[in-house]
């Protein structure tokens, strides 16, 4: 990935990094359909952020899918990742984070979770989010904040990704993030990308009102 401080033979290792893109929700919210297919610019969200993935260099991608399984798959199978299904993913975003942890296969050094619904979040920010990273000190976690408010997607170390793996999955995340402030650190930043996300009507209008762009449903609906 192009995450190489030094070349062969320099002073920096090489950090490998994978990620977990989850998208297996109902969008119960939305009507029950897929947020993640939502287009902008006749682009669905999950493509973007797998683009936005690939850009920064990330080594592996799984994909996590649940609710609208079919329809989802169907617009990311042309990319180079692990598609692996919840089959709770009633249980909530952990349980999906975990089939997601336990998908990836690589020998890696940190990894990020996303969020396939993030319309803004592109290549450069989780270059940012990388760069943030590898500046994070003895933290374990990096996380984005925005006028004091935590964002999404989030970076850790691949050691601690095992330890979830190992325990309460629910003790993971936002829970764990809460029970250890001081293995946290946090990327605060002006760029309001890493908050924006989509989940309710609400959302899409304010999106729409904010950026002058429309978020759109795909023209011929896939199958569920």
């Amino acid at each position: 990935m192009g995450c190489i401080l030094k070349g062969g033979g320099g002073l920096y290792s090489r950090l490998v990094v994978g990620a977990v893109l989850l998208a297996a929700g109902a969008g119960s919210r939305l009507g029950g359909r897929p947020k993640s297919l939502l287009e902008l610019g006749g682009v669905p969200l999950i493509r973007r952020q797998l683009i936005a993935l690939s850009g920064a260099g990330v080594d592996e991608v799984v994909v996590v899918l649940g609710h609208h399984a079919q329809a989802i798959e169907a617009v990311v199978r042309d990319f180079p990742v692990t598609v692996v299904h919840n089959p709770a993913p009633d249980d909530g975003q952990p349980s999906s984070v975990r089939v997601g942890l336990q998908a990836l296969a690589g020998k890696l050094d940190a990894v990020i979770v996303a969020l396939a619904d993030q319309p803004l979040v592109n290549a450069q920010d989780i270059t940012e989010l990388i760069g943030a990273y590898k500046k994070r000190g003895d933290a374990r976690m990096v996380v984005p904040r925005v006028d004091g408010e935590p964002g999404n997607p989030v970076m850790m170390d691949i050691a601690l990704r095992d330890e979830w793996l190992a325990g309460d999955i629910n003790a993971a995340c936002r829970r764990w993030r809460e029970e250890h402030p001081q293995q946290v650190r946090w990327l605060d930043t002006p760029n309001t990308r890493f908050r924006v996300d989509i989940d309710t009507p609400d959302d899409l209008q304010r999106f729409t009102e904010r950026t002058g762009h429309v978020l759109r449903w795909p023209a011929t609906p896939a199958p569920a």
